[in-house]
């Protein structure tokens, strides 16, 4: 068959593969320190095995690897099926799978080894942020290229999320990594001081709110109502969210600095812009649930939608928590324990990875021509031990950070600190156990995906081109 008359599925089946070997690979680093903070020595006094160096690898591998890969995989699918078009430049979609795979193994090195630039989620040093941006440049250039030769005139609101995710990831990378290098391994940012701190924060927030939540509410906006078989509740309350969100979510970035030396103004902003933010998640979130009215019963057999479903509730909680952690008496006892910790994680675990899986359930099928995954069971095992696995390791942290927070300023009568530092950690160790136990439940779940994937492209003997459909 005509390639220009096929999708060009060989690179979606490749992202999607590669999505869960770094689900693996940033879980496993993620439960090995859960375990380094109950037991420091199993960092074997290597400096490369320190709980300061695999952090950010773990973060790096969970975000950008596992989750951009689970992007990649489903926006080159949603893009096509929308827009009736094979994707634009099959060299150049090739060029950001292998462009963003070296990408994540030179993370995996340079980490390690210490060379990091120490901002937060943009540890990565020059050369590499160099890379990124090349990558990124082609895959904005594959996604808007389909776009514009789309044989349909209406764009989905899913690709409105995904074209914005990757618009604003690109500005945001830019402006957050310009700095001056010093040597090929090591650079200073542009920015000093509070202002450096600023910046950073304008980006960290907003790769939650851009990389982390508007490209996977592309993913749901697509994958939910053609897994339910419904039409999305509604598309007119799809469009608000998509316009309310990210005109609301670029000023939230300041609710991270406060009682720092950043102007009160700015971040009272914040926490404004973060309050406000609650009403454009709630509807998105509620948009996606109620997808499934008059199709409720296919939650008893479709664990694929449990795992959509459970994931907008996770995704509607988090939401809710974020602006309640922003108002400043809330953050005064908040930030810096544990409890924030708790909320990333259920966003991450809860919503980014269950949505992640969900969809790569959903369409790994389709583009290796089978009819379903090798196993439904085990997809329901996977769905249940992913969701204990998120319920024990945020429940664990809410309650140490909640402790911890009260613990730091409990004072006696005569102003002295009622307790020390060593003990609100001893006193928190029992909820890091329980928070090493939801992990490891959480990565096995990610194994059973593994197997399933393995034996469904066993069974995939060969893969028809699937045709671009006529728009007529």
């Amino acid at each position: 068959m005509d390639k220009a008359l096929t999708y060009n599925d060989d690179v979606v089946r490749q992202f999607a593969i590669m999505t869960v070997v770094w689900g693996i690979v940033g879980m496993t680093v993620g439960v090995f320190i859960a375990a380094q903070l109950m037991w420091p020595q199993l960092g074997f006094d290597l400096p490369w095995l320190s709980f300061g160096r695999l952090r950010p690898l773990h973060t790096n591998a969970v975000i950008f690897a596992f989750g951009g890969s689970a992007l990649f995989a489903t926006s080159y699918y949603v893009v096509q099926r929308t827009c009736h078009a094979r994707l634009f430049g099959d060299r150049l979609a090739a060029f950001t799978f292998w462009g963003w795979n070296l990408v994540i193994v030179l993370a995996a090195i340079t980490l390690p080894l210490g060379m990091t630039s120490s901002k937060e989620y943009a540890e990565l040093e020059w050369p590499i942020d160099l890379l990124i941006t090349v990558v990124w440049v082609a895959y904005a250039v594959v996604f808007f290229g389909t776009i514009m030769k789309r044989k349909v005139k209406h764009i989905y609101v899913a690709n409105w999320f995904f074209g914005a995710f990757i618009l604003t990831v690109a500005v945001l990378h830019i402006v957050n990594s310009l700095a001056i290098p010093v040597s090929a391994t090591k650079s200073y940012s542009l920015y000093s001081g509070v202002v450096d701190a600023m910046v950073q924060w304008w980006y960290g927030h907003n790769a939650v709110g851009f990389f982390l939540t508007a490209g996977f509410l592309g993913m749901m906006y697509y994958f939910v109502p053609k897994q339910a078989g419904r039409p999305v509740f509604s598309y007119r309350l799809s469009v608000v969210h998509f316009w309310a969100l990210i005109s609301v979510y670029m000023w939230a970035g300041p609710h991270h600095l406060h009682y720092t030396t950043l102007p009160d103004w700015a971040q009272s902003l914040g926490m404004v812009f973060s309050l406000v933010l609650f009403a454009p998640s709630w509807g998105g979130m509620i948009n996606g649930i109620m997808t499934l009215s008059g199709a409720w019963h296919k939650l008893r057999t479709d664990p694929i939608l449990k795992f959509m479903i459970v994931s907008l509730s996770f995704y509607g909680m988090s939401t809710f928590e974020g602006p309640m952690m922003s108002i400043k008496t809330v953050n005064a006892l908040s930030h810096y324990t544990d409890w924030t910790i708790g909320h990333v994680h259920s966003g991450a675990l809860g919503w980014v990875a269950m949505i992640s899986m969900g969809c790569i359930y959903s369409l790994l099928p389709r583009v290796l021509g089978r009819d379903a995954m090798y196993s439904t069971k085990l997809i329901d095992i996977h769905f249940w031990t992913s969701t204990i696995g998120t319920v024990l390791y945020i429940a664990a942290m809410w309650m140490a950070g909640v402790m911890q927070g009260l613990m730091w300023r409990a004072v006696n009568a005569d102003g002295t600190l009622t307790y020390t530092f060593v003990e609100s950690l001893k006193a928190t160790y029992p909820f890091y156990a329980i928070r090493l136990a939801g992990g490891t439940l959480f990565l096995a779940g990610t194994f059973i995906m593994a197997y399933n994937v393995w034996k469904t492209m066993a069974e995939a003997k060969s893969v028809e081109p699937v045709p671009v459909p006529d728009p007529a």
